[in-house]
């Protein structure tokens, strides 16, 4: 992992390898003042992807570098920049939008700039690869262009092996998503929002339909005939139109069944000082965190939406408690024997995840009874599973399991 300021005076220092300076004054060398514009420039690209999610909770915060995750669960650090801060488009909650009024210095890269930066990152094992976004810029065709120019030069110049994340600009046209797509491990359209009278409020100069929606249908049709191996992701503002944490993940639901994304990512909306959204309420991460809850209910346990449903309030939000424990107390009807339930049912169960139900249901095959020891050597979290859980004839007699 490496600060983007540690970055920034690498590349300024030329000091990686023979592809020379990333950035050149008109005599060829690094002046003192060009540098310090460099060093703003980088600085200010790296950091305008500070919202741009690529990967879950609990990654690398630093501006400039994030972590993902390859198709075989390999962990990676990529360099994580906009091509261009510039953005003709009106998002409320953007400092780069053009209705910002405290709007930052436009700065931009040409694609050889960013493609030597990249290679004298990569080579000199900071990073991984390049998750690369950007602003629309002035013209969002030729921006599309030179994201794909740097994705180009890198496959095909320089032959990089690295891990490549382009992010698809909103009515990006199907010509540059097929490109992007052949050039890249993973792309990336962000939804922002839940529905297209949400995004009337969060961006009212996108089309959700047309601009989000349908860009997401070429790269799914497009995905049966390119190799794309991490897929098509997306990601969600959470709370920036004042929507419910129920809109969200019925939204998602249809992302994952009918747009087939491999992963939603969510970020919980940060008022900006100077943005039409700067009064608005900053959302609190824990409803972030529930949220990436219940998506890893929905992706991974195979719960079914309307189950989930259980873990909503009547007005659609979740509380700060753990969504299972709430979808449990909806769903069991009475405590669950870990020696004769089915795999579905113990799943269910709170502290018991799919490894630990299939590690129940082999060792059972070879034992006559499973107890408590049993369960926490497989890895079950007994003090949520057990109010739910039948163990030698008996349940936990020491709390109600329907008042947790």
């Amino acid at each position: 992992m490496v600060t983007m300021e540690k970055i920034a005076h690498l590349a300024l220092g030329s000091c990686f390898d023979s592809l020379g300076a990333p950035f050149k004054d008109a005599g060829g060398g690094v002046g003192t003042e060009t540098g310090r514009d460099d060093l703003n420039r980088l600085a200010a690209l790296g950091t305008g992807t500070k919202y741009d999610v690529c990967a879950s909770p609990h990654s690398s915060a630093i501006p400039g570098v994030c972590h993902s995750f390859t198709p075989d669960g390999r962990c990676i650090s990529l360099f994580k920049t906009l091509y261009t801060n510039s953005c003709s488009h009106q998002c409320n909650y953007c400092i780069n939008a053009s209705g910002c009024r405290s709007r930052p210095e436009a700065f931009s890269y040409t694609p050889e700039e960013l493609v030597r930066l990249t290679l004298s990152l990569y080579k000199s094992n900071y990073v991984e690869g390049l998750f690369l976004s950007s602003g629309a810029g002035r013209n969002e065709d030729a921006i599309m262009e030179n994201i794909i120019d740097v994705a180009r030069l890198l496959r095909s110049r320089y032959k990089f092996n690295g891990y490549i994340h382009l992010k698809i600009l909103p009515g990006a046209s199907k010509g540059h998503i097929e490109e992007a797509m052949i050039l890249s491990d993973r792309v990336s359209v962000n939804l922002e929002t839940s529905s297209p009278s949400r995004m009337v409020e969060m961006s009212p100069s996108k089309d959700y339909s047309q601009d989000i929606l349908q860009r997401q249908r070429y790269i799914r049709d497009m995905s049966r005939k390119i190799d794309l191996p991490a897929g098509q992701t997306t990601q969600l503002v959470v709370g920036g139109s004042n929507e419910s944490d129920e809109e969200i993940f019925r939204r998602v639901v249809y992302e994952y069944d009918e747009m087939e994304v491999t992963r939603a990512y969510y970020s919980a909306f940060s008022p900006l000082e100077g943005t039409p959204f700067e009064t608005k309420s900053r959302q609190p991460l824990w409803r972030e965190h529930r949220l990436y809850q219940i998506d890893w209910l929905y992706r991974v346990y195979h719960f079914k939406p309307d189950d989930i449903g259980l873990a909503f309030d009547e007005d659609g939000f979740l509380s700060n408690s753990d969504p299972k424990a709430a979808i449990a107390k909806g769903t069991i009807d009475g405590p669950v024997d870990p020696n004769s339930a089915e795999y579905m049912d113990l799943i269910k169960v709170p502290g018991i995840g799919p490894k630990s139900a299939r590690r129940i249901m082999d060792l059972r095959k070879n034992k006559k009874n499973i107890g408590k020891k049993d369960l926490l050597c497989m890895g079950v979290r007994l003090r949520k599973a057990t109010p739910f859980l039948l163990i030698d004839g008996l349940k936990d007699a020491t709390l109600d399991m329907w008042s947790l």
